[in-house]
């Protein structure tokens, strides 16, 4: 390989690292292979060779996308058009965009979207550490959202189409128009690391993969997103404990057997022998608070314990709002449907009396009351929520009746430990009863999940 290259691909696999993609040596091994073999004539051809030798899951793949367009761009400095004959107007602009748009032209998009930084997304001073381009200044400027109808009237050049076609004609536009979008933030990170340095914009203008966003900032993609990543994550954990039940099952030294197999190697325990446990399935209860944006986090969570429901002897799941209600029966079958669970529990179970605030005292209260048969000797209890009490009475001694019954319990909180100190949190309370853990993202859940979940 030529001179820096080395040095800006091991740049790379270290920002792919921070991303939460995992990267090692032996990647950035075959990474460097495949560009000995592939050369770089070919952009889109390197891009491919190293995602293969990078990418280990299809989640990862737009935060691969972003990191490559800032470690290998496609040129430097402003768009050659730019420095030639580049839309004296807004309005000039908008109309070269709408025909791009109506032409599916590629390249004349990719080109566009360079002008439209250059022109509209500068802030500041781009020769200074004070300035720098904004994908969001330029978009909001040109607004390329609104040209739809102008591209759709050329699209159809003044025939008349019928309704099927033109739903086809008006998704296929809005997809140009998204893709369009897609390459300005591009297009503004490259001028943006320029300014400001590729590790910087790296750190603080990449998206993270989908398993390392928040439960509560998740937007509607993400969570779709995360809800695809169920089945794979769950055989992934149930391989998980199934090791570990192995593992446990296989209990302590048998020092009887274990010196008498001895006696046929000189007296050195070669082969230990172990008393085997009887093998058994714990149960599992979730308590889950369905108000706000906790929601999303409780979502997630249920259906990804319904997906491992094979390693438990049983699963009951209880749901709360203001008031406690069992939801069983949704979350099994739900699993079909898992963007509407949410709102089929909402609506089917009794969660909400009053206000449809958070009532954390009289929901453990009513729970502890109304279903003491749920937690026994065997039973391991997760409590969903961000223990956000609205000012209300926390019931910790519902809390320690639910401790004292069971045989596990933890608590899997979703916002950031500092905050659970502040404003109406009793996070810190319940803390010291039961064992507390901040679970923000998917790859904490995961991590969590496989060390406190019983095997036995």
């Amino acid at each position: 390989m030529t001179g820096g290259v080395p040095e800006r691909l091991a740049a790379f696999v270290k920002a792919l690292r921070a991303q939460g993609i995992p990267a090692g040596p032996a990647e950035t091994v075959d990474a460097a292979a495949a560009l000995e073999v592939l050369g770089f004539d070919d952009r889109a051809l390197v891009r491919e060779g190293l995602a293969a030798a990078l990418v280990r899951r299809g989640g990862q793949r737009a935060v691969f996308d972003a990191a490559f367009d800032l470690y290998f761009p496609a040129g430097i400095g402003a768009p050659e058009r730019a420095r030639e004959d580049q839309p004296s107007t807004l309005e000039e602009l908008r109309e070269e965009l709408a025909a791009a748009l109506a032409d599916g032209d590629r390249q004349a998009l990719s080109q566009l979207a360079g002008l439209a930084v250059d022109m509209l997304g500068q802030y500041g001073s781009a020769s200074g550490t004070g300035g720098g381009f904004s994908a969001h200044q330029t978009l909001e400027r040109l607004q390329p959202q609104t040209l739809i109808a102008r591209v759709l009237a050329a699209v159809r050049g003044g025939g008349a189409r019928g309704e099927f076609t033109d739903r086809l004609d008006r998704a296929e536009i809005r997809r140009r128009v998204e893709g369009f979008r897609g390459q300005i933030r591009t297009e503004a990170r490259r001028r943006a690391a320029e300014v400001r340095g590729r590790e910087r914009v790296a750190k603080h203008a990449i998206a993270p993969a989908a398993d390392r966003v928040d439960f509560l900032i998740a937007s509607r993609n993400q969570l779709a997103e995360l809800r695809r990543t169920i089945q794979p994550l769950s055989r992934k954990l149930a391989t998980r404990l199934a090791a570990r039940r192995k593992r446990t099952t296989r209990g302590q030294i048998d020092l009887r057997r274990t010196l008498r197999r001895s006696l046929s190697t000189g007296g050195v325990p070669l082969r230990p022998a172990y008393r085997h446990r009887r093998p058994g399935r714990p149960e599992i209860v979730l308590l889950c608070d369905l108000s706000g944006s906790v929601a999303g986090f409780a979502n997630f969570t249920m259906l990804l314990v319904q997906a491992l429901r094979d390693q438990f002897s049983k699963i009951r799941v209880f749901a709360f709002v203001d008031s406690a209600d069992e939801v069983t029966h949704l979350v099994t079958t739900g699993t079909a449907d898992p963007e509407h669970l949410g709102a089929r529990m909402l609506s089917e179970a009794a969660l909400v009396r009053w206000d449809g605030h958070s009532d954390y005292g009289g929901s453990l209260r009513q729970f502890t009351e109304n279903w003491p048969d749920a937690i026994g000797p065997r039973t391991s209890v997760l409590i969903l929520g961000d223990a956000r009490t609205n000012g209300g009475d926390p019931n910790l001694g519902a809390v320690r009746e639910i401790k004292a019954r069971a045989r596990h319990v933890h608590w899997l909180n979703p916002e950031r430990r500092s905050l659970w100190s502040t404003g109406d949190s009793a996070a810190l309370e319940y803390a010291e009863v039961v064992e507390m853990h901040e679970c923000r993202t998917v790859h904490q859940l995961g991590t969590l999940v496989t060390r406190l979940l019983p095997v036995y």
